[in-house]
């Protein structure tokens, strides 16, 4: 498929999201890092990251133990090299407590298509089981 790049129209942003949610789900940290920049600067609640390396090294210690993670994505706004989306998603511990995780990401786009910064606030709430967020 072929990177999307800005300026984006509502068309593409959406299909920026999609293909974002698509690859957060299959939880490969190689293929999700690849949609950042190699000087990607993200913020994750109180994690900051600079990096492809850090993405992935970030990613792989997210799924060790958000287990059986799904996630949702929908476009919230867009302009330009920049898109807004709300999310959700679930995942349980090891112990086997389900939380459900929702917030708000900002993206911000180079001219080739990939995110060069990512800030996300995230809120988990503990569920009793999954309710298969879709």
């Amino acid at each position: 498929m072929a990177i999307l790049k800005p300026p984006f129209t509502k068309e593409s942003a959406a299909a920026k999201v999609q293909a974002a949610e698509d690859a957060w789900n299959t939880r490969d940290p190689e293929r999700v890092a690849l949609a950042y920049s190699e000087d990607s600067e993200w913020r994750n609640r109180t994690e900051f990251l600079e990096g492809r390396d850090a993405i992935r090294a970030f990613l792989r210690r997210k799924w060790s133990v958000e287990l059986d993670y799904h996630l949702k994505k929908t476009l919230w706004a867009f302009h330009e090299n920049r898109i807004a989306v709300t999310f959700e998603y679930e995942s349980h511990n090891a112990e086997g407590q389900w939380f459900r995780s929702y917030g708000n990401e900002l993206w911000e786009f180079d001219d080739d298509g990939l995110m060069r910064r990512r800030i996300a606030s995230i809120n988990d709430a503990p569920i009793d089981g999954p309710t298969h967020v879709r």
